[in-house]
């Protein structure tokens, strides 16, 4: 079986407040797009996972792919599976590929050994895998708070744009980020915001990551200045980055962006 694992972008992302436990309770919308990784599951003598395309830094067993088979052969007798993944979407980037991988081993066992979980039974197991996995098992627009681990459906369509996706070859710790940040509720709840239209979101979609993100990496800054310049309807950092997106009415104009971008990994796409 095969399948091809996409990857989200944030729209929005308020720090509200830090939780007793450490954690943040936050708010965003998360938006599949469609940049994907591939990922093949095949019966097998034993259990495998072999990673190809962009480089995995992490052994087999404390990829979230083998640690979502671990998780369903907790409660189901599953036989030994040789699991390939194909690495396209970017590690690191805010883009939640590695939590898109795992979500997608979830639905794919269920079908493959007619498990007959529910989605919301295997988002309730995806979110121990980490806070946007169970995003992936409905994959669509989703107003996320909690730790973004609850999840509510919006009538929200970009179906028609075109989306730029910029990833700079530098990194961002996300534990670091959530550090230099200051909770605060927003003016405005990010339901009535994006219900506005994309041409009026600059200024009012905000990312709280990016003051002290770009601080740091002053040249993220600079993408989402230069994106803005290049016609962009609104630009942002997704997650807590590195990957800046812009959203333009046409692929022309998206494609000429990406030509100006030599010194990162750029990527075109249609929604």
């Amino acid at each position: 079986m095969i399948t091809f694992p996409n990857a989200k972008i944030n729209l929005g992302l308020n720090i509200v407040e830090r939780r007793p436990d450490g954690y943040h309770n936050i708010e965003t919308v998360f938006y599949p797009v469609p940049l994907t990784d591939i990922l093949e599951i095949v019966p097998a003598d034993e259990l495998s996972l072999s990673c190809h395309g962009n480089p995995v830094d992490c052994p087999p067993e404390k990829n979230l792919v083998m640690k979502a088979y671990r998780l369903l052969q907790q409660d189901y007798d599953l036989p030994p599976v040789a699991i390939y993944l194909y690495k396209h979407i970017p590690d690191g980037a805010g883009l939640g590929g590695g939590s898109s991988d795992a979500a997608h081993v979830l639905m794919m066992l269920n079908r493959m050994f007619d498990l007959r979980l529910t989605d919301e039974q295997l988002a309730a197991r995806a979110v121990t895998l980490g806070a946007d996995c169970a995003f992936f098992i409905y994959n669509r627009p989703m107003l996320a708070t909690g730790i973004g681990d609850v999840l509510s459906p919006i009538d929200l369509s970009l179906k028609g744009k075109t989306l730029l996706l910029v990833k700079p070859p530098v990194g961002v710790d996300t534990r670091t980020a959530y550090s230099r940040v200051t909770p605060a509720a927003p003016a405005m709840s990010l339901g009535k915001t994006v219900a506005m239209p994309v041409s009026a979101w600059d200024g009012l979609l905000t990312n709280d990551f990016e003051a002290s993100v770009f601080a740091a990496l002053p040249q993220l800054w600079l993408i989402k200045a230069r994106l803005l310049d290049a016609g962009a309807q609104y630009a942002a950092m997704s997650g807590s980055g590195s990957t800046v997106f812009g959203i333009f009415d046409n692929d022309k104009l998206a494609e000429e962006a990406a030509d100006t971008f030599a010194d990162c990994a750029t990527f075109v796409l249609h929604l």
